[in-house]
């Protein structure tokens, strides 16, 4: 039981519980952007799930490098328990935080992105109509199937943790069995691997995009810094190597990139009259020409949402239902003002109902 003389290291302790008041408080904006916008526009789904891998990975490497420790909870205080296991806390809380972009990344992505759409020439001055069909598009397509493999990767490497943690010896010692030194490495370099190309396809995403998009460039200030304190508390841990601390000094440079991109289109955006998602802000705005545009508000006639990441897919419902209404040539082509109001409340209902 020689591992289990725990050495009380203040700093560590300390340096590890403000890190945990900083992930929440640094993610708190990434969430609250995506629910408040009502739209996960602008995520890359490959960023996502490549995070939440390499999340996994590194919780499980820190679980298995400091299994021996952990198993000392059996004969210390309950606050010495908690002392030597804030690590692997540490990283499970980052892994949960991260994890639940993925989570509000499926359930607000923008409906009008989700199906396929159809553009029909009217052949005269009205725009073209556009018709939402029911063939869902590839990326939203490639969404539920990357979130799909995300859960299946983590049920499998912690079944793969959990049996080699429970078939290794029961007392701790100083250092791993074969076994588990040599699946931690692989969790570690896994990990390490996955950060490393993880910001890859954001990048690139993003610079397609031209636009920030529901990206939080507050959450990105705070923890491209906060990574160094990150590296450092890990270092620290007990039983920790290079293995547990690679991945986050790895996706710390990597995300200092992503924030410096995204800087750089936020600067012109308002010269450029738009938003963070690329839609035209009321007023006027500069091209990279030079040329003034204008962006007139939208007719008093058009429903739209009050959030604004919605208001495609209402015009499109509308559209829709009201040139398949119009389809015919037995379609009288005067309503009365009562009946029109009732056509148009009962396809508004029905709008709803088909999304």
């Amino acid at each position: 039981m020689s591992t289990c003389n725990i050495e009380h290291n203040w700093f560590t302790n300390l340096l590890t519980f403000g890190l945990c008041c900083g992930l929440v408080i640094s993610y708190l904006p990434q969430h609250f952007r995506i629910i408040n916008a009502r739209s996960s526009e602008g995520f890359s789904p490959l960023f996502l799930l490549l995070g939440t891998t390499a999340a996994t990975a590194a919780v499980l490497n820190m679980v298995t490098v400091q299994s021996g420790v952990i198993k000392c909870c059996r004969v210390v205080s309950l606050g010495t328990c908690l002392e030597i296991t804030a690590g692997v806390f540490q990283l499970f809380l980052q892994w949960l935080l991260f994890s639940f972009i993925f989570v509000l990344y499926i359930i607000y992505y923008p409906p009008h992105l989700k199906y396929v759409q159809l553009s029909i020439d009217t052949h005269d001055s009205r725009p073209p109509t556009h018709f939402k069909t029911p063939v869902k598009s590839e990326e939203w397509k490639l969404s539920i199937a990357l979130a799909w493999t995300t859960i299946a990767h983590l049920i499998l490497v912690s079944f793969t943790t959990l049996f080699l943690l429970s078939t290794a010896s029961s007392s701790p010692t100083p250092s791993l069995p074969e076994q588990l030194s040599s699946w931690a490495t692989f969790l570690g370099v896994s990990s390490a691997l996955l950060a490393a190309i993880q910001y890859a396809p954001q990048l690139l995403h993003t610079y397609k995009a031209k636009v920030v998009g529901a990206l939080s460039i507050p959450m990105m200030l705070i923890q491209s810094p906060g990574a160094v304190l990150m590296v450092l508390s890990i270092a620290l841990r007990p039983g920790t190597n290079w293995t547990s601390w690679i991945t986050f000094a790895v996706a710390g440079i990597m995300q200092g990139t992503l924030l410096t991109m995204c800087i750089f289109w936020k600067i012109p955006q308002r010269r450029l009259g738009i938003d963070d998602f690329g839609n035209p802000l009321f007023g006027s705005g500069v091209t990279s020409d030079g040329e003034v545009i204008t962006t007139a508000a939208p007719p008093s006639n058009v429903e739209t949402d009050a959030q604004g990441g919605v208001t495609v897919t209402v015009i499109e419902d509308a559209e829709y239902h009201a040139h398949g209404n119009l389809v015919g040539e037995e379609t009288p082509l005067l309503h009365g003002p009562g009946g029109n109001l009732k056509g148009r409340s009962s396809r508004r209902w029905l709008g709803w109902l088909r999304r």
